[in-house]
């Protein structure tokens, strides 16, 4: 019995250390991790030109995703960041508008700006007569129809040196251009000023419109040059003349 007692005496310590014992074996513990201090997390994901990356020291997690992770992230390949391109400034040249009055022949109802250097007595603006011609002090009438502005000015300068001034510089401008007439199914057929690079079109538009009635895909054109007069028909996007008269037919249905 008292053997017995001895034994039993043991027994719990005994059984304590075995278990303590597989405990311990069971438990592994990590060894301590050197990280980057908080100020070098941008060196260790890009890295910084001239300087070579912080190195990350990981002792051994017993594996694992967390080690698995820091060992990919430590052997990563750094790249520079892709650099920016920057488009060069475009220039965009603006168009040489062309003149219009270099070709046009005047005539009765344009306004002309003449202008003789150095004589303002004669520099004015000059309406073209009926009879096609304009009025200047010195000289008297001057014949303007069918000349362009080139033609004129030098007409002017041969006059004014025929004992009046002995070189003449003369310019001659187109203040504004005969009008053209329309007439015909529009809301407001008359007279109206004419501008560059006018199409029957425009000029429709200027009338108000076409009427209800009116034939919209083609209108006849009368235009009186140094040929004479002639009429055409053409479509509404043809361009017209000062002077012209667009008639706007009819539909008949």
């Amino acid at each position: 019995m008292a053997s017995v007692r001895v034994v039993r005496a043991f027994r719990l310590p005994i059984t304590a250390i075995i278990t303590a014992l597989a405990l311990s074996g069971c438990m592994r513990t990590t060894g301590p991790v050197a990280a980057a201090p908080q100020g070098d997390l941008d060196q260790m994901a890009y890295g910084q030109p001239g300087r070579p990356p912080p190195q990350v020291v990981a002792a051994d997690s017993g594996g694992g995703a967390v080690g698995a992770l820091r060992t990919a992230f430590a052997a990563a390949p750094r790249t520079a960041p892709a650099p920016v391109v920057v488009a060069a400034p475009v220039a965009h040249v603006e168009p040489v508008p062309v003149r219009y009055d270099s070709a046009y022949h005047l005539d009765a109802g344009d306004k002309l700006r003449v202008v003789v250097y150095g004589q303002e007595g004669l520099t004015n603006t000059y309406a073209i007569d009926a009879g096609g011609s304009i009025t200047m002090p010195l000289i008297g009438s001057v014949p303007a129809r069918g000349r362009t502005t080139a033609g004129l000015a030098a007409e002017i300068s041969a006059k004014l040196r025929r004992g009046f001034i002995r070189e003449p510089s003369v310019a001659v401008e187109i203040e504004a251009y005969r009008p053209f007439f329309i007439l015909g199914e529009v809301a407001a057929p008359g007279q109206y000023p004419y501008v560059p690079n006018m199409t029957a079109e425009t000029a429709v538009a200027i009338a108000g419109g076409f009427s209800p009635r009116a034939r919209r895909d083609r209108v006849t054109v009368t235009h009186t040059g140094a040929s004479g007069t002639s009429r055409f028909v053409v479509p509404p996007a043809n361009p017209i003349s000062p002077g012209d008269t667009v008639l706007v037919s009819e539909r008949w249905f």
